[in-house]
């Protein structure tokens, strides 16, 4: 059996022909930003601010997903024309997104949460990004936190020249989710039809499952740049303070049945890409109990990691002492 530790050796599957890889014109491409708000009125002036501010972006689309508080308000006091609002019937963020794409003219999504803020030039690094790369069907870049006061409490400054995997990444990104954030992404609209968009069923993770059917029919690319400010505080959408491993686990189930990727992976290494996907996800809840300063329950998830895999327990405790200092 392959596992978790043998990965970084093994060759990737060819690629199905999918007819989703045309060239970049070099004129610009106009993008849509997706924004899914439920009770979002605390930060979504300033995220649209952060959009709307962006240059080749052709639209702001946001979806209310059924807000109480003044949510809706906010956005109709937004007078600019790219801004549109629709309206989800609290179906979840799942499908709030995928609603936003249907209504999508861009040939190029950005899926922002309400509560975070894209940093100047994000989408022009994004799109310069894509025409160094004109076979990648999604363009990345990386992010900073901010804690809810809108302050900086994370210093991945300090990473500079880290590279994050670009071209065919399925092996890589079904081994653990290192987008982690749809805001620092530029999908191909076509593309991200063709793969059914997010799993409504999943209630976290959902992301990480679609980036994975992405890269099953198509390369990746990687602006190394922090492109966004992402809050960190307990009323986001995963609601960081609180998750457990356990919340996780369905999307590692529905990674790893999921036909389209299971058929473009090596021969024999689901077993050991399920395991590293399962020690990614323990990793992180580990990093952010730490974040939110409940260490005893951070030791437990790295006991978590030893019992899966004894090898695999130094390098998540380095993560996680480096999550305490905003790594």
């Amino acid at each position: 059996m392959i596992t978790a530790d043998d990965l970084l050796e093994l060759p990737v599957a060819p690629r199905a022909p999918a007819g989703l890889r045309s060239l970049l014109p070099a004129n610009s491409v106009a993008v849509s930003i997706v924004i899914p708000a439920k009770n979002a009125a605390a930060y979504l002036a300033e995220t649209l601010a952060s959009a709307l501010t962006q240059g080749d972006v052709g639209e702001v689309i946001v979806v209310d997903d059924g807000s109480t508080d003044d949510t809706v308000a906010i956005v109709r006091a937004v007078r600019d024309p790219r801004l549109r609002l629709l309206h989800n019937d609290a179906a979840g963020v799942s499908a709030a997104r995928n609603l936003g794409a249907r209504h999508a003219n861009g040939e190029w999504l950005l899926f922002l949460d309400a509560d975070d803020r894209l940093r100047p030039g994000a989408v022009a690094a994004l799109l310069s990004a894509a025409r160094g790369a004109p076979r990648a069907i999604l363009v990345y870049g990386d992010y900073n936190t901010i804690d809810g006061e809108g302050r900086q409490i994370g210093r991945r400054d300090l990473l500079r020249g880290r590279r994050k995997p670009s071209g065919d990444v399925l092996v890589q990104l079904t081994a653990g989710n290192f987008i982690v954030n749809g805001g620092i992404v530029l999908t191909r609209a076509d593309a991200f039809r063709a793969v059914g968009g997010f799993d409504v069923s999943l209630r976290y993770c959902e992301d990480w499952h679609c980036w994975c059917r992405l890269a099953a029919i198509g390369e990746f690319a990687f602006a190394p740049k922090l492109l966004l400010d992402y809050r960190l505080h307990t009323s986001n959408t995963m609601n960081a303070a609180v998750r457990t491993p356990q919340d996780f686990l369905p999307a590692v189930a529905r990674v790893f049945d999921d036909g389209l990727i299971l058929a473009r992976l090596p021969e024999g290494a689901a077993s050991g890409l399920r395991q590293a996907a399962e020690i990614h996800l323990v990793t992180y809840s580990a990093m952010q109990a730490v974040r939110f300063g409940r260490y005893r329950e951070a030791f437990a998830y790295l006991a978590m990691i030893g019992r899966l895999s004894l090898g695999s327990l130094p390098r998540a405790a380095i993560r996680v002492a480096l999550a305490r200092f905003g790594i």
